[in-house]
């Protein structure tokens, strides 16, 4: 029996059986370096802030995990080799800046934690500080958001790029982010089916032994990005041994209930779910859209809350669906994640008192 294995299978499981079921995940990280006063506008994006801010990144961690997240997400899903080199950095520093994501991370657990233990945190009825379970996420993004091109949001890359020409692309960095003290590998927003497969040869070929997750992007609630099946993308996912779970992020919050009915056909798998605000994101312009559809509703609340009633009414019929683990991406907030985190603390509640 492969050891190794069998616990892989069970990691994800484990973690959300010490969370209650259901686990947190952060929010949008870009769009509160920005609100912290990151300027954004450059190809590594988030990742800029390795570099020029990392108390930024720091702080963002600790805002979302004061907000009830279980799970961050490091700021490296736009930071590659390539990407550092590009700007001017040597390889070995661009390695460095790829450790640097998840060191900040866990700095940020640990300061969590150590919060916690002194009492500065919250409490529970038992007046001890009460500190929730969190793992740190080490976030791989697409080749396209290496090009920052928009094709990230298309999956379009042409017919020069193949199988190998990802797999080569992505290898030095999933091998360092495995090694670097992360609990497991995010790879995001995947824009098509090539990619998923090149993750999952990648992780069997280069024998890493950190679970991961594999999420993807839609726009129309049926297929990835790139028009592939959902079915054939998570399909890859289930068969990769690697994989704990599996799901959908950067994708409107109309979409997301069918989207998790369809990955359950083809996985038993936990699925985890989170969305952008419902805003569209032109690739081409750099600019967000606002839709009159943000949600499953055709008009938001009047109040304006929009994040009470994502959490409330929304969270639990994806809940209903399948789904048990739930975050945000872009354009959500700390706000939101603590409203997915009560409303998930409410129904646990109920559900024991019941």
């Amino acid at each position: 029996m492969d050891l190794g294995s069998e616990k892989t299978s069970s990691f994800m499981s484990d973690f959300l059986e010490k969370c209650g079921g259901c686990a947190v995940l952060d929010g949008g990280f870009a769009t509160e370096l920005e609100r912290h006063g990151a300027d954004l506008n450059d190809p590594l994006w988030s990742a800029k802030c390795l570099v020029s801010s990392p108390h930024l990144v720091r702080r963002v961690h600790l805002d979302y995990l004061d907000a009830g997240a279980n799970i961050i997400i490091t700021a490296s899903y736009q930071a590659t080799i390539q990407g550092f080199e590009a700007k001017g950095f040597s390889k070995e520093e661009a390695k460095a800046l790829l450790r640097k994501s998840v060191e900040i991370a866990i700095e940020a657990r640990e300061i969590y934690y150590d919060k916690c233990t002194k009492g500065s945190w919250e409490f529970v009825d038992t007046g001890k500080p009460s500190r929730h379970p969190v793992l740190v996420a080490a976030s791989v993004g697409s080749y396209g958001a290496y090009l920052a091109d928009g094709s990230e949001y298309s999956g379009n890359y042409g017919d020069a790029v193949t199988l190998e020409t990802l797999k080569d692309f992505h290898r030095e960095r999933v091998q360092i982010l495995a090694n670097s003290g992360a609990d497991l590998i995010a790879f995001e927003t995947t824009p098509n089916k090539l990619e998923a497969k090149a993750y999952a040869e990648l992780l069997e070929e280069e024998a890493i032994d950190i679970p991961a997750w594999f999420t993807f992007a839609s726009k129309d609630g049926i297929n990835v990005v790139s028009g592939d099946s959902i079915f054939e993308c998570s399909s890859i996912a289930n068969a990769c041994k690697q994989v704990v779970a599996v799901g959908i992020n950067c994708t409107p919050p109309r979409f997301i209930q069918g989207l998790i009915s369809s990955i359950r056909k083809v996985t038993s798998k936990p699925i985890v779910i989170y969305p952008n605000s419902g805003e569209t994101y032109d690739g081409q312009s750099k600019q967000w859209i606002v839709s009159v559809l943000l949600y499953e509703y055709t008009v938001l609340p009047s109040s304006g809350r929009v994040d009470e009633e994502f959490a409330e009414i929304v969270i639990e019929k994806w809940r209903e669906a399948g789904a048990s683990l739930f975050g945000g991406c872009c354009r959500t907030t700390p706000n939101t994640i603590r409203a997915i985190s009560k409303a998930l603390s409410n129904k646990s509640s109920a559900v024991n008192y019941a």
